[in-house]
């Protein structure tokens, strides 16, 4: 058998591929496992008849602060919003992603939502299979670029060994993940995909996730679709806004217990008068899917709402409005899990109560269609990637015979989000930080450039009070074109240009009494060693400057940057980006 060091960096990605596929589906079917198991421990029984519904109140909390002792003794660091950190880490950290994420996004995810959370498994999952991938890569010394491949097959198979859908995988991690995929890519993020199905059939069994029966489409009903669709982009809006507001507010609890015991009370109050929000809610998504009624009386106060028949929407109307909420609080409150699972639920509930409200007009429309195909619109506007979101809803549901309704219904949601936001729920405050890769390749090379990395300290230093005869000494050392201009703190004050200095070499009666600062020329822009790419590429097409000095935030000098250095590294990372095995 050869040896995997004597093997091409392509068949190692390949060999790789696979390799990640099986322990990414094998993590996703674990994950579910295990919330099941949790859920199955502290199911009605365990608390006797007559109170169950007292643990909406309870339970939720225990599991946010289990999950956060787990996080501050155990893994001491920060595992929220995992499809976020794992963009941040192709962006910011060459895609590496610290080992103990493989197993405590999972341990953390499977407390929380088997405790009741209201969030998802899903971005923990992606967390925990992107981490398998970059450590694998690391392992075996891949490059950047490979391991950024290695690390999207972990992803792309946690998605498709959750949900059973290997299409759904690979759209998810070149919509939302991965800024550039070549086609000699898209071998691998196949082989992970469809590895980590067939682990999930294994232990799973091969029933699509969502099973359900659907009725065929009608054309009459495209209007509905369209309104559908509509309504879905703006409850994306509110989704997406009302979920990073609610972060910021919560965030100025600086004390984490504070944090947790006011999310906990918010959140089980909640629960206790909205029962369909405990856990992910895939029960009560199930249930719609197959047009059954939910029952709830006897479960909540707000009981009476459902004796009305225009109740009964008001009543999912609540759910929807307050799901985001209860995510958000179980995440600030030291939970772990991902919008993904609650973008599902919430759009099957904003599906049901569009079509519900129309079949009470009396037009007629099937609710259990509309719920399914709510499901993508709402996904295609809160994660603003519509294929991804019609070819999962088609794959977990079996509900390819509705593929014309998810399709228009999930491009107007998309297109009515776009008109108003342009950054999905995943990427909107990495936009607002600059470190956000995109499709566009200049962009994404501009991002994943490091001013540090291009920082050339070649160049003498000399005190300001210095003579010339100290400027001809320093220049009979080095064969550079400046010389960097410093005070007695190292801060940068300007810079002598070498070729202007040679007049007064001859000039040997000058050599002690001229200065430094006689002979010094300031510069017009100064770089900041941790400046995003973009900014440094404004101040070099503003100044027009061959070369800027790089200083920290206190003007320490620490170098330059040369407009040649700049283009050379730019080259390369587009290189990089573009290459083809």
């Amino acid at each position: 058998m050869m040896h995997l060091s004597k093997l091409t960096d392509h068949q190692k990605i390949l060999i790789l591929s696979f390799v990640v596929g099986v322990l990414s589906g094998c993590a996703a079917v674990f994950l579910d496992w295990a919330i099941h198991q949790i859920k199955h421990l502290l199911n009605g029984d365990f608390w006797g008849t007559g109170i169950y519904e007292w643990q909406y109140l309870i339970l939720p909390g225990i599991g946010m602060l289990i999950s956060l002792l787990l996080l501050k003794t155990v893994v001491r660091d920060n595992i929220g919003h995992g499809v976020t950190k794992v963009l941040l880490a192709v962006s910011r950290n060459e895609s590496k992603i610290k080992p103990h994420n493989i197993w405590s996004s999972v341990l953390t995810s499977s407390v929380t939502i088997g405790f009741g959370g209201s969030v998802g498994a899903e971005a923990p999952i992606v967390y925990t299979g992107a981490a398998i991938g970059s450590n694998l890569g690391r392992l075996f010394g891949l490059s950047y670029r490979n391991i950024t491949i290695l690390l999207g097959c972990g992803a792309a198979g946690a998605i498709a060994g959750t949900f059973k859908a290997p299409l759904a995988g690979v759209l998810f991690t070149m919509e939302i993940l991965l800024f550039n995929v070549s086609m000699t890519s898209l071998l691998p993020l196949l082989l992970s995909t469809v590895s980590a199905t067939v682990i999930s059939y294994i232990f799973r069994g091969q029933n699509a996730v969502f099973a359900c029966t659907v009725s065929p489409f009608m054309m009459p009903n495209i209007p509905y679709y369209i309104i559908l669709g509509i309504i879905c982009g703006f409850c994306s809006l509110y989704f997406t806004q009302t979920t990073l507001w609610l972060e910021d507010k919560i965030g100025k609890f600086n004390n984490a217990y504070m944090k947790w015991a006011v999310s906990a009370l918010a959140l089980g109050v909640l629960i206790f008068l909205f029962p369909p929000l405990y856990g992910e809610g895939y029960d009560s998504l199930l249930a719609l899917l197959n047009g059954q009624e939910l029952k709830v009386e006897g479960s909540t106060v707000l009981s009476f709402m459902m004796r009305s028949p225009w109740g009964v929407p008001c009543f999912f109307a609540l759910i929807f409005f307050f799901k985001v909420f209860s995510m958000t609080l179980t995440n600030a409150g030291g939970g772990v899990g991902g919008t993904f699972g609650p973008t599902l639920f919430s759009g099957a509930i904003v599906g049901f109560v569009v079509a519900r409200c129309i079949n009470l007009l009396g037009l007629g429309v099937p609710e259990h269609n509309f719920v399914l195909v709510g499901m993508a619109a709402l996904m295609a506007g809160v994660m603003q990637a519509p294929m991804t979101a019609i070819f999962l809803i088609a794959e977990i549901s079996g509900g390819y015979a509705l593929l014309i309704p998810l399709i228009l219904t999930a491009t107007v949601s998309y297109g009515t989000v776009r008109i108003f936001e342009k950054y999905s729920i995943y990427t909107k405050r990495i936009a607002q930080s600059g470190d956000l890769l995109t499709h566009d390749s200049d962009q994404a090379v501009l991002t994943l450039m490091k001013t540090a990395d291009l920082i050339r300290d070649k160049y003498p230093r000399i005190r300001i009070e210095a003579t010339l005869r100290d400027v001809v000494n320093a220049i009979h050392d080095s064969d550079a074109a400046v010389i960097a201009v410093v005070d007695e703190a190292g801060r940068f004050q300007g810079m002598i240009d070498i070729a202007s200095v040679r007049k007064f070499i001859l000039s040997t009666e000058q050599y002690d009494k001229v200065h430094v600062y006689n002979l010094m020329e300031s510069t017009p822009e100064y770089i900041y060693y941790d400046e995003k790419m973009e900014s440094v590429m404004k101040k070099f097409d503003k100044t027009g400057a061959w070369r800027l000095p790089v200083v920290n935030h206190d003007r320490k000098y620490l170098g330059f940057i040369s407009k040649s250095r700049l283009l050379t590294a730019y080259r390369e990372e587009l290189r990089e980006i573009a290459a083809e095995d």
